[in-house]
């Protein structure tokens, strides 16, 4: 099994269906999910819990994020608000990959309206389960944080 790793979750209102069921699914795997809220379908903001997360991930306390609101596309404009925060919209677990291997993002991003829950399972998966290749890719992410 992989090493366990502290993985922060946050939803909003339209999200947090399927963010109890990420950390029931990340339990499973043995990993430490830290979860932000929402935990009702009573209307919040998601750039709180956005940017909760992009801070949660950016600071070291959590060493990845999934994030859900109703598109995946709200939350993941707050959560790369956070310097450090790299929250990448994924609706496929090939998206999911790619994004570590090339972008290294460390925040998925899903939308429970537009998502199944296979699918979802599928992107995280690949999402905890792949590295950052580096190399050419490195350069890139760099100007990321040059502003």
């Amino acid at each position: 099994m992989p090493t366990p790793l502290r993985i922060a979750l946050a939803a909003d209102h339209a999200g947090y269906l399927l963010k109890d069921k990420i950390r029931i699914w990340l339990e499973e795997m043995g990993h430490e999910p830290i979860d932000l809220g929402t935990n009702s379908n009573d209307s919040v903001d998601w750039p709180d819990f956005g940017r909760r997360i992009g801070q949660a991930v950016a600071s070291g306390e959590a060493a990845l994020g999934v994030a859900i609101c109703g598109s995946g596309i709200g939350i993941s404009i707050a959560a790369n608000k956070v310097a450090g925060a790299r929250a990448a919209n994924c609706t496929s677990g090939l998206m999911a990959r790619l994004s570590r291997q090339h972008n290294d993002a460390n925040i998925l991003c899903l939308g429970e309206r537009l998502i199944g829950e296979a699918t979802a399972r599928d992107a995280l998966n690949e999402f905890i389960s792949t590295d950052f290749e580096g190399g050419r890719h490195q350069r890139r992410v760099d100007m990321l944080d040059q502003g």
